[in-house]
């Protein structure tokens, strides 16, 4: 497929009727970013159904891992879709043993883990919150601002990245008591002061938390994502997630890692938490462990999955097809694509960088492997946020044939599939480039 090619103004008239035909029948509550009707996409590269070809920086929210319909992948899928779709969790089949046996190799959990399947990363997060309180007999769990788990009620308790996902919906699960994230370049004292960015978060937990809302002894876990996605793709410094292990170890509580959006593979690690040298205790992941196949997981110690026959299950948790993509995901992954997001996202970070350079509303740059987040601002020394620009520059890259996200108040996100190119990045830099000569002051 070419890229990018823009052969009718979108939205063009198929995606129009079909845009009409949603606003009768799918709930409004969904987030559009674009008008965007997909119709075939093949690795990065998508075509719309006016026959527009975008190069797509989303992935579908970083799910599509493996490119968009990688024939190995398809070809998994279609052998066990023709041998069975569907058993219950009352019997067994051989891919979900096989996928966590594959699971237990790849997480930095300890010597031997456990999985629990669900569908989501929603349902991988109740999983974790449910597990660690049930393992430690405590109620009480610490999140972060700017935080996103899902949306269902336990997982929303945690979430705090934006008011409009809790309004409404209230009262939250109790229990729930949110810290700072780490965050370098808008803590007070510089972008370049990690050590005492790190040290000012931590400080928030054990001194106000721990100390004035709730005793260490009744927190079950500590619930962290190891890179912020819906937050802003935020990278903390290692010292923020490893200092967070440390409270964890001293007061008897779980290190919860959420690497929905960050795992398999996407920072150039199969984890993000692996860049800061700690093992967590829970993992939950979803998004691109099944390329796209609807599967969360989450694994633990052996020693920690201790609840009994009933305690949790899922009608559709592990799923025979979305095992099959999911097993073809990881080898994949393991066999160069991981490689790929290290050394393409390098190379993107670094063009991104000179593109700050030439647009005075790029405040920061940041991210690891291809998860890079691109934060803009109206000055760069009070780095007022420039929310009402970001939202134009997603609709301008997407009238010029590329595909990009928000995240966070004022931040682009670029999570391309991991078979992203050199050339492919040096084009998406190129229309970012062209776009942001659209917004004033850029």
């Amino acid at each position: 497929m070419r890229v990018p090619d823009i052969r009718v103004t979108p939205p063009g008239p198929r995606a129009k009727a079909i845009l009409e035909r949603d606003r009768a029948v799918v709930s409004p509550s969904y987030p559009r970013s674009a008008p965007f009707v997909m119709a075939c996409g093949q690795g990065a590269v998508v075509e719309d159904v006016d026959g527009n070809i975008y190069l797509d920086c989303c992935a579908g929210i970083a799910v599509a891992a493996t490119g968009h319909s990688h024939p190995e992948v398809v070809r998994a899928i279609a052998e066990q879709a023709s041998r069975f779709l569907h058993t219950s969790t009352d019997y067994y089949h051989e891919l979900q043993v096989e996928l966590g046996e594959a699971l237990a190799q790849i997480a930095p959990v300890g010597a031997r883990a456990r999985t629990f399947f669900s569908n989501s990363g929603t349902e991988a997060v109740e999983a974790a919150i449910k597990l660690a309180r049930y393992h430690t007999g405590r109620v009480n769990l610490i999140a972060f601002l700017g935080s996103f788990h899902g949306r269902t009620l336990g997982a929303l308790s945690l979430t705090s990245s934006r008011n409009v996902q809790r309004r409404g919906f209230g009262p939250m699960m109790p229990g729930v008591y949110h810290a700072p994230y780490a965050n370098p370049y808008r803590h007070g004292r510089g972008a370049t002061d990690h050590e005492s960015c790190a040290r000012d978060s931590l400080a928030y937990i054990e001194d106000q938390i721990l100390n004035g809302l709730v005793s260490p002894d009744e927190v079950a876990a500590i619930v962290v994502e190891p890179i912020q996605g819906e937050g802003g793709y935020i990278v903390p410094p290692p010292e923020f997630i490893q200092g967070l292990a440390k409270i964890a170890a001293k007061h008897g509580m779980l290190l919860v890692a959420d690497e929905v959006q960050s795992g398999i593979g996407r920072t150039g690690k199969m984890f993000a938490i692996e860049h800061c040298g700690v093992q967590p205790d829970i993992i939950v992941a979803a998004k691109g462990i099944a390329s796209g196949l609807p599967m969360g997981v989450t694994i633990a110690r052996e020693e920690l999955m201790d609840w009994p026959v009933g305690a949790h299950s899922n009608t559709f948790g592990g799923n025979p097809v979305a095992c099959a993509a999911a097993l073809t995901t990881i080898r994949l992954v393991q066999d160069g694509l991981m490689q790929n997001a290290a050394e393409v996202g390098h190379y993107l970070h670094d063009k991104l960088k000179e593109l700050a350079q030439r647009h005075r509303i790029i405040g920061d740059v940041r991210g690891r492997g291809l998860m890079i987040g691109i934060e803009l601002v109206r000055d760069r020394q009070t780095k007022e946020r420039a929310t009402r620009e970001r939202d134009d520059l997603v609709l301008a890259a997407f009238r010029r044939g590329l595909l990009v996200l928000a995240a966070g108040p004022s931040t682009i996100r670029l999570s391309p599939p991991l078979v992203f190119t050199k050339e492919q990045a040096q084009t998406a830099v190129q229309i970012l480039d062209n776009a942001l000569e659209e917004l004033p002051n850029s």
